[in-house]
């Protein structure tokens, strides 16, 4: 993985909230339940090779995510470990993205 280097969501990331939703609550809720409750990190979809689903060595940890994470005060294990080791920085991310506020409100937005 090479982790941490994207700062801003992508113009589709499931986090935003100025776009029309398109996960299912369900889906949403498993996403949120990784993120929160088991502090998981959550790969973009943009590094994800779909071909080579198991390789995770070019994935990078969601923007869209980690914002929505840091304005909860919930940094992820994985943002908590690369912070201390200094691959992270968590001022970088753009916390002024238009992100949902709260795993809550991520879940709530999204269709039946």
């Amino acid at each position: 993985m090479k982790g941490m280097r994207l700062t801003k969501p992508c113009k589709n990331c499931p986090f935003r909230k100025d776009i029309r939703p398109y996960l299912f609550k369900d889906r949403a809720k498993e996403i949120s339940d990784s993120l929160v409750k088991e502090g998981k990190g959550f790969p973009c979809h943009k590094t994800v090779d779909y071909a080579d689903i198991d390789n995770r060595e070019d994935r990078e940890q969601c923007a869209g995510a980690m914002i929505m994470l840091r304005k909860m005060g919930r940094e992820n294990t994985l943002m908590q470990v690369m912070e201390r080791l200094g691959a992270f920085d968590p001022n970088n991310l753009d916390m002024r993205a238009s992100i949902f506020e709260s795993d809550n409100e991520f879940i709530q937005a999204q269709d039946d």
